[in-house]
């Protein structure tokens, strides 16, 4: 092993391969502090030609990578395991934006670029990346891409998959795919960009990107509407996109239970509305057209929408200002579970008609298995993404209840497959679902990716443990 260690300091230099116990730590533990391991060093490479340097190296000692970008993962994906052998290879000074191409709408990054930054980059040219989520601030473009992030845009801009137009990927030999092409038609076989997006990192590493870009909204409106129902929600949906076409934007589900944690421990936030509301959805639109337009698009849609008697009350954002208070109160939810204790969590998703009867549905199985239990469910209603979590019941025992864990997700996720849907929608499987996933996938299906899997990384160096 000292061997390897010093092979590995003669390509990236001997400051970037980490190794002492301590300083190891932050790459070995996993955002939800769930998983915790113990690699053999955390090699920080600054080039696509020093990755596969690194890569051709463990390809000939049979070395296990685990591929890391800014650690925000859920699922312990981007986590080593426990043995010490294997190396995080921490992709953060891969951090260069190459190129952005306004008139193709496109913009060329590496893995290790800060999502935010991406952002910010585009919107310097006049354009938008629209892929937005609570940890854009740490999170980086090549692990966005590695688990198809989500976020609260896919309504109108769709996953990260749907975002990519071209690929650099590092194969676990060593090889360089080169497939940076800022085509959007490319009738030439197979998709090959599209094995790797989503595949945590198990086929190759992502090192950069071209993505697409779309013209710079000049305008947003944002409204916290009150509900009586998720089904109302969906009526409001539909209602909303026949009036205000692709403009919609953000269609986020929050229940009274959830804004009424994020008050509880964010004692500065204030709820727009005068009382409490069953449940709630934060609306947003965007345009290219001017402020007074989509205002008044925004106005008449939900003026429309409550003599239908979908829409109980509702708080119209007037500035930038309040329209931040409203999205803050959606994006402190996460924050306020951690300061409420231990939740079971689920990312789920089901066909956006059966979102409502989901809920329902299942919401009463549990109540019947475990009662008293608090549903913290809050999502993305407009692409079916529901972010599922149950909290023990209030006065009762949290660890005894975090035990049954197992029990608890059992029931959500027989009541998704029931319904035809995912028990990953967005968060990827990582080393939480991996085992998880064979009761809902067929036996042919796992098969094929294992069959890919092999394809491409026959020695199975490429993040043991993780999706397969």
């Amino acid at each position: 092993m000292t061997q390897l260690i010093e092979q590995l300091n003669a390509i990236v230099g001997k400051a970037a391969v980490i190794t002492d116990p301590q300083e190891v730590t932050p790459y070995a533990t996993d955002w939800r502090r769930r998983y915790f391991g113990k690699p053999l060093a955390v090699v920080k490479p600054a080039s696509t030609q020093e990755v596969a340097a690194v890569m051709k190296l463990c390809a000939q000692t049979r070395t296990a990578i685990v591929p890391q970008g800014g650690n925000t993962g859920l699922c312990g994906g981007a986590t080593p395991d426990a043995g010490g052998g294997q190396i995080v290879l921490k992709l953060s000074r891969l951090n260069r934006i190459r190129a952005v191409d306004p008139v193709n709408n496109t913009i060329t990054v590496e893995a290790g670029c800060v999502l935010a930054n991406l952002q910010q980059a585009a919107a310097a040219a006049g354009r938008l990346f629209p892929l937005s989520l609570a940890a854009e601030g740490s999170c980086e473009i090549g692990g966005n891409l590695s688990t198809n992030a989500g976020g609260t845009a896919v309504l109108r801009y769709g996953n990260a998959r749907d975002l990519v137009l071209g690929l650099e990927v590092v194969l676990p030999d060593g090889q360089i795919w080169d497939g940076l092409r800022g085509l959007r038609k490319d009738n030439t076989g197979y998709d090959l960009k599209q094995l790797f997006v989503g595949a945590e990192g198990t086929l190759g590493i992502i090192t950069a990107a071209v993505l697409k870009l779309f013209p710079r909204p000049r305008a947003r409106a944002t409204a916290l509407v009150a509900l009586e129902s998720p089904a109302k929600a969906l009526e409001l949906l539909s209602n909303i996109q026949g009036a205000c076409g692709d403009r919609v934007t953000g269609f986020e589900l929050m229940s009274a239970f959830c804004l009424s944690l994020v008050a509880k421990h964010f004692p500065a936030t204030r709820l727009p509305l005068a009382r409490t509301y069953a449940q709630y959805v934060l609306l947003e639109l965007y345009d290219t057209a001017s402020a007074d337009s989509l205002d008044a698009a925004m106005h008449g849609a939900l003026a429309e929408a409550a003599e239908r008697g979908l829409v109980l009350d509702a708080a119209v954002a007037a500035s930038e200002a309040q329209a931040a208070a409203l999205w803050a109160l959606r994006e402190n939810i996460p924050e306020a579970q951690v300061h409420e204790g231990q939740q079971i969590k689920h990312d789920i998703s089901v066909p956006i008609s059966r979102i409502a009867e989901y809920i329902a549905v299942t919401d009463a199985e549990l109540q019947r298995a475990f009662p008293g239990v608090r549903m913290v469910t809050f999502g993305h209603l407009g692409d079916g993404n529901l972010h599922y979590n149950i909290a023990h019941p209030e006065g009762g025992d949290e660890d005894a209840f975090m035990a049954r864990a197992s029990e608890v997700s059992r029931v959500v996720h027989d009541s998704v497959a029931r319904f035809s849907g995912s028990i990953s929608a967005e968060h990827g499987l990582g080393q939480y679902k991996r085992d998880e996933i064979l009761r809902y996938k067929s036996p042919l299906e796992m098969d094929l990716m294992r069959r890919i899997k092999a394809a491409l990384d026959p020695q199975g160096i490429m993040n043991p443990g993780k999706v397969l």
